[in-house]
């Protein structure tokens, strides 16, 4: 099942550089991807509800994404001046995430069960509840698409869509997610208060090509 066209049209909407459908039977989860979250470069396995171990275990994250029969991948991408432009690399960043909350106000109407992931922990709170106290976000924890076992890279290939787009460029990418009903033919009261869970964007710089 592809995913709407209408949804690609309200990705675009919200500011994305580029979309394109993909195939959920093509997600390949793979343990090498949580193995290098164990290594905890970032800090934060163990220590936040978005990461592993907390996030679930890779026959979870299987098991949900059989519920899913469309995707749609979308990248903000933007022109760095020099491979150094951290500037540019922030900017582009808080964009991307202002496109994906966007986009996430509107799946919220249309298509409330629509999963929105992207890479990096959850930044939802300043400090994570975990391990003592559960999640206090009303939407969950912001997944990321390596907790899942995704390899952002390969998804993009089997998608046709490019991971690197150039030197001196920086994209960022997030996934979206359709359950087998798709999105609602009316906007109810209830999928108006219905939030999506949404996640932190996936950073590619020059240095990312693998």
């Amino acid at each position: 099942m592809k995913c709407p066209k209408r949804i690609t049209r309200q990705a675009f909407s919200a500011g994305f550089s580029f979309a394109k459908d993909f195939d959920p039977r093509a997600v390949i989860l793979r343990e090498e991807v949580r193995d290098a979250c164990a290594e905890n470069k970032c800090g934060c396995y163990n220590a936040r509800w978005s990461c592993p171990p907390a996030c679930g275990s890779l026959e979870h994250w299987a098991a949900r994404l059989r519920e899913y029969d469309a995707g749609l991948l979308t990248q903000t991408t933007g022109t760095l001046r020099d491979p150094f432009d951290y500037e540019t690399m922030t900017l582009t960043g808080k964009q991307h995430a202002l496109h994906l909350a966007r986009f996430a106000a509107t799946l919220s109407k249309i298509c409330p069960k629509a999963l929105l992931l992207g890479a990096g922990p959850c930044q939802r709170c300043a400090v994570c509840a975990y391990p003592t106290a559960p999640c206090r976000a009303p939407e969950g924890p912001r997944f990321s698409m390596e907790a899942t076992g995704i390899t952002v890279s390969e998804l993009c290939a089997a998608a046709n869509l490019p991971y690197y787009r150039g030197p001196n460029t920086i994209t960022y990418t997030a996934c979206l997610l359709l359950p087998a009903a798709g999105p609602s033919p009316t906007v109810s009261k209830a999928s108006r208060e219905a939030p999506v869970s949404t996640l932190r964007p996936h950073t590619q710089t020059n240095s990312d090509v693998h």
